[in-house]
């Protein structure tokens, strides 16, 4: 496990995962045994890994990725670095014949990207890329939906995520400052158009164009040290996204916008049979036959109560901490052959999308998205 003294490596992956996964026991496989997990943490730093490997009774530590990879006991390498440091240590571990599990985006660029998919696949080596938000409660909820009909024809898709990050000053940011430096990896296209392409291809119909618009709407920030630095990645992004079928989706992303809705990520879908408003948890509904009929009349104040025309949807289920169960998907992907859906080639599409989001920010055009192959990008 490299890069656990991250955040997300450490609290998601970690704590919430690979720990809770060898607390209960391990993983169980289609034959009834289990198979359990002992993990080995890399970094830089041999303080923070002793501190982190006291801290919850794990043996194994090492700031020697190389000679942590060439050791045949450790049969899965995963990554959680910094996107610039994450290419290169992959292709270490493609080259000890490991399997791959690791965050996104996978690289850079959509060429390191492919090339990742492409070395993966004449390795042999079993890969997975985390698509973390497809396990959460409300996306499963609504996948349901979509599974069952409920919506008719999907007509389109609105998406708002995004809170305020602090810039520093006077109050410390919530995120690193390495993410609002494009020279670091730093912007939120980066980072969250990866998440929008397989949320967007895994429930509604792969992403065919995009048109976007980046920007950096707080230009100076205050980094950990306390020192002030020019922010040069786009800290906000407003996007329309194309996708097979005629389903247009907007989504907006954003690190400057101060949180008005009942969780920091929303999507509304609506339908010629129905609509649902979706977030990490939560789902509301409003099927046709039950849908108000509104009158635009600006000359009086509209008494209607809207948000009580929504039907929460009940979980019937009991859904687990999503990076978990996904981690449980690869666990059985590598020691049971069982399927996995989510690869290089799956994180590579991530990372194209980010790039011609980009691309669409720079030149003011909608791009269209090629289809994604090993032998590379085909229109």
């Amino acid at each position: 496990m490299n890069g656990v003294s991250g955040r997300m490596g450490y609290r998601q992956h970690l704590v919430r995962s690979i720990l809770a996964i060898r607390d209960q026991g391990g993983v169980e496989l289609a034959d009834g045994t289990r198979v359990q997990v002992e993990p080995i943490l890399v970094g830089r730093s041999e303080a923070k890994l002793k501190e982190l490997a006291d801290r919850h009774g794990i043996e194994h530590y090492t700031t020697n990725l190389d000679e942590a990879l060439a050791d045949d006991r450790w049969q899965i390498y995963a990554d959680f670095l910094v996107t610039k440091a994450r290419a290169v240590a992959i292709k270490k571990a493609i080259a000890a014949g490991k399997a791959i599990y690791t965050e996104k985006p996978t690289a850079e660029s959509f060429e390191e990207a492919l090339e990742l998919a492409r070395l993966a696949d004449a390795a042999g080596i079993k890969n997975g890329v985390v698509h973390d938000k497809l396990y959460l409660p409300g996306l499963q909820k609504l996948k349901r939906l979509i599974d069952s009909g409920f919506f008719g024809r999907i007509l389109s898709v609105r998406g708002e995520f995004g809170y305020w990050v602090f810039e520093g000053d006077w109050q410390p940011a919530q995120r690193p400052s390495w993410n609002y430096r494009a020279e670091d990896g730093g912007g939120i296209i980066v980072d969250m158009f990866p998440h929008w392409n397989y949320v967007l291809e895994n429930l509604f119909g792969g992403v065919k164009s995009v048109y976007a618009r980046a920007v950096t709407e707080i230009p100076e920030r205050v980094d950990e040290a306390g020192n002030t630095y020019t922010a040069t990645a786009d800290d906000a992004a407003y996007a329309i996204f194309e996708l097979e079928g005629g389903v247009v989706a907007q989504l907006n992303s954003s690190w400057t916008t101060r949180v008005n809705r009942d969780e920091l990520v929303e999507f509304q879908v609506d339908g010629t049979l129905g609509s649902a408003v979706v977030g990490l948890f939560g789902c509301k509904i409003q099927p046709r036959n039950a849908t108000p009929k509104p009158v635009w009349n600006p000359d009086l104040a509209d008494q209607h109560d809207y948000d009580g025309d929504w039907i929460e949807v009940p979980s019937n289920d009991v859904f687990e901490n999503g990076f978990k169960t996904q981690w449980e998907e690869f666990i059985r992907h590598v020691a049971d052959d069982a399927p996995n859906h989510f690869d290089f080639l799956a994180g590579a599409r991530g990372v194209l999308l980010a790039e011609l989001g980009l691309e669409s920010s720079t030149t003011g055009r909608r791009i269209d998205l090629p289809e994604v192959t090993l032998d590379g990008a085909k229109a």
